[in-house]
């Protein structure tokens, strides 16, 4: 496995080291293919990254009307929902950007959980042009990391890290007594590039045992070829 980590001094630096990263990924992947296709991810960490993209100097460096939005996750809940993972991202960036609306494809929380699932890789079908066994190529895949090691919503001792055949299921986490619609690993390691962006010293124990080889039991480490955007804190246990 390939590991590439990038090292900010504080949770304000990795923020804007994170825009940069996505600035430059629009541009490489619009330059030789003529469009971005982006899955965002969900949760707290992301927002600022998001808010950074909304507005200038990264606004307009970005050639929105190429971009094309999915999402690595989401929560069983409507996208007007305060946890909806759409209704972050569009609060935070979509509704500042001319993004075309048909260029969005969210992942229908509202809707029964097989039934989002199944129409989440419909989108996807119709996106990228898939067979009935494709996997879709990402150009970019965020993620986060939980201090439980999850990411998207691949969760520790759940069903959907054996899903090889679909590149998105529900996923059912008891210890949340809730269901959530996910990415598969499949789906997630085809892409072209994956970033982690991570933030705190609680995760500092889950990326210290993932770099280093030994963090086989979190759901992350299966996540091949990724680069690591850290702060120091999360960062704080490599090389121990």
């Amino acid at each position: 496995m390939e590991v590439h980590t990038a090292i900010h001094a504080d949770r304000a630096a990795l923020m804007v080291g994170a825009a940069d990263s996505l600035v430059d990924a629009a541009k490489e992947s619009i330059a030789e293919r003529g469009r971005w296709m982006w899955a965002l991810s969900g949760g707290s960490t992301p927002e600022t990254v998001y808010q950074l993209l909304a507005a200038e100097p990264y606004r307009s460096q970005i050639n929105w009307n190429r971009v094309h939005v999915f999402w690595g996750d989401e929560r069983c809940v409507p996208p007007e929902h305060k946890d909806s993972n759409y209704g972050m991202a569009r609060r935070a960036l979509l509704d500042h950007v001319p993004l075309p609306p048909e260029n969005i494809r969210r992942i229908r929380g509202e809707l029964s959980p097989q039934e989002a699932a199944d129409d989440y890789i419909e989108q996807l079908r119709r996106a990228f042009g898939l067979g009935r066994m494709e996997m879709p190529v990402f150009d970019t895949v965020l993620l986060g990391l939980g201090a439980d090691g999850h990411t998207a919503s691949l969760f520790p001792d759940t069903e959907i890290l054996r899903r090889t055949d679909v590149p998105v299921a529900v996923a059912r986490v008891a210890k949340l007594d809730a269901n959530r619609i996910s990415l598969t690993y499949p789906a997630i390691n085809a892409a072209r590039e994956i970033l982690f962006l991570v933030s705190g010293a609680d995760k500092a124990p889950v990326v210290q045992a993932i770099l280093s080889g030994k963090g086989e039991q979190y759901p992350a480490a299966a996540i091949r070829n990724a680069a690591w955007l850290l702060d120091a804190e999360a960062a704080a246990g490599i090389g121990s």
